[in-house]
Order: structure tokens, then sequence, then C-alpha cells
């Protein structure tokens, strides 16, 4: 798994691959067009300004075979914790509700944001499809070195793994909300959202656990078709890379051992990844500082501002290294 020819290509892919799950395909994420506000029509009143983040478990609505994985997660409280740091960090133009229900719209079969940004879908049998790829991957994958052997089990993996796909669904769900703008394809940005909010409040192992999975379902995806290229979303294995050059450069000095240094993250992309965790970092703090909450206001500001001096820091940093770079290329 590691980035070396020492090792096997079975063990080489686990920390290589990433996650277009059926679950985050174009169809799951939504494409349709915001029937709630038009587009270009600007921020929405300050005095809509009061909607909150509920996470609702349908259980009447869970077929029998899926009622394990969703008490894990509901006894995880991983949807909670995300969706109690947007209440406590942000104001919402609308209410929104995340449904764990086996009722979704029409042809929905993995984690959905709808256009409007007022409700996210998990249908059970998603969540059952994670866990069923991570009993698959503890049976015949060696555990990746920078992932605890603690966690390396199917439990672990399954809720790890589910909190960084909500973090994709809930960047989704804001940009909407809030009429973010974006620089990009929105599918980038949603993952970034994934890593920022994972890498600051819960720390590496839903980057990890994402990679694993993500890997997993490259590998038994087999050959890239003429779709999986024109996909609004990255391809899969580049995912990978993206998730753990964020968690690296978020921390070099915490994860270039065991990212870089174990052949996980290759050498020609780590350079890269303190400037590119912290563009992302000041990124997402500054779309989202004119919607924190007024309890939050003073923290966020000077996580904006944190934030903000890093990258000009990093930016420095990487000038004295990139004609360096350009000369091994």
């Amino acid at each position: 798994m590691p980035y070396t020819a020492s090792q096997s290509h079975r063990a080489r892919s686990t920390l290589a691959g990433v996650l277009v799950l059926v679950g985050l395909t174009v169809s799951g994420c939504g494409a349709e067009d915001d029937a709630g506000q038009a587009p270009g029509a600007g921020p929405r009143p300050q005095a809509a300004r009061s909607g909150k983040v509920t996470i609702v478990y349908e259980e009447r609505a869970v077929p029998p075979e899926d009622r394990q994985v969703v008490t894990l997660i509901r006894d995880s409280r991983v949807l909670e914790r995300t969706a109690d740091w947007v209440n406590r960090t942000l104001t919402l133009p609308y209410d929104m509700v995340v449904k764990v229900t086996a009722e979704v719209p029409p042809g929905v079969t993995d984690a959905v944001t709808q256009p409007d940004g007022r409700t996210i879908y998990i249908p059970p049998s998603f969540l059952a499809q994670i866990e069923d790829s991570f009993a698959d991957v503890v049976k015949t994958v060696k555990r990746p070195a920078p992932f605890p052997a603690s966690q390396y089990n199917t439990d672990d993996l399954t809720v790890l793994a589910t909190e960084f796909v909500f973090g994709h669904e809930m960047g989704h769900a804001l940009q909407r909300q809030l009429l973010l703008a974006n620089l990009g394809l929105e599918e980038d940005a949603a993952d970034g959202f994934a890593s920022f909010y994972t890498v600051n409040e819960v720390g590496p192992g839903p980057s990890l656990a994402a990679a694993i999975l993500f890997d997993e379902i490259a590998r038994k995806g087999g050959r890239l078709t003429l779709e999986n290229l024109a996909s609004d979303h990255p391809v899969t294995q580049a995912r990978v890379f993206n998730f753990l050059c964020y968690l690296e450069g978020s921390d070099p000095k915490k994860y270039k051992q065991p990212l870089v240094d174990g052949g996980y993250l290759p050498k020609t992309r780590a350079p890269l990844c303190p400037q590119a965790w912290a563009m992302l970092d000041y990124g997402w703090w500054t779309q989202l500082q004119p919607h924190f909450s007024t309890a939050f206001k003073p923290q966020g500001d000077q996580d904006q501002k944190r934030a903000q001096a890093r990258l000009v820091a990093e930016t420095k940093a990487f000038t004295k290294v990139l004609d360096e770079l350009r000369q091994s290329q």
C-alpha cells in the first residue's frame, strides 16, 4: 500500500484510492435548480436566518436488514456531532433536516442533498454498503500503518467514513443554503468542506477511513470508463490523494512521517500540501464568516485571521522551494 515498489499492489492501493461511492455520484448529490431561490438573487434576508440542523432517524422506514448499521451510526452520534457544530457556528436561512430513511426521492440510492440545501437523505442501504465494504477490507487488506490498530475494525471504520461522507453532503447543503461562491466544481468544494470540518474538529480518523473506503470502491470498480472521466466528481483515485494531502498539510510535523515517509502520499505531491491546506482552511473560514452566529463570531473571526496568516506564511515558504520542485521534474 505505501507508494513504494517493495509493497504488494493490493496493500499499496489501500490509502491510494478514493470514494466515488455509489453514494457520491452525480445523481447522489443533486443537480436541479434551487426552487427556493433564483440563481444570482443574492443573499437571503437577514431576518430569515434562524434555521437549525436536525437529525431524524425514521425507524419505521428502515428495512430489517439495515437496522444494525443504522443503530451503529445513531449510537455513535457522528451525524449529530456535525449538526451541533453547524448549529453552534452558523446561522442558516432555513431549517435543515437530515433524514436516515429508506423513503427517498425516486432514483436515489445513496446520500443526497436536495437542491435547496434544506434536506439531506441518507438511505440505510447506503450505510450498509459502507459497512459491507469495510467488512471485506479488514479481512483482506493489511492495516495501513497511519491508521490505529485499535480502530481497524468494521464498526469504527464505518462510523469514521460516514462522518466524512456526511461532511461532503453538509458541504453541499451549506453552499446551497448560503449561496456560497465557488471558483470550481461544487463537488470539489464539498470534498473540501469534509476535510476542513473533520480535520479541524475531529482529527485524522475520518480522512484516513474515507481514503481506505474510496480505495476499496475504486479497486472494485475496475478500469476507468468515459463516464468516470466525464463525471463532475474528480476521478476516485485522485480524491484519496486529495484527502491525504489536506491532512498532511494541516500538520506536516505530525503527519509527514506516517503519510509521506511511510509511502502513502507521494513525495512529489507532499510539498504542495501545506499551502493547499492553508488555502482550503482560509477559504472556508472566509466563506462562512458572514454567517457566523453571534456567540461564535469572536472565535470564528480569530480562526479566520489565523488561517489567513498561515496562508501568507505557507505561500512565502512554498515560493522558496518552487524552483527546486520545477527543476526536479
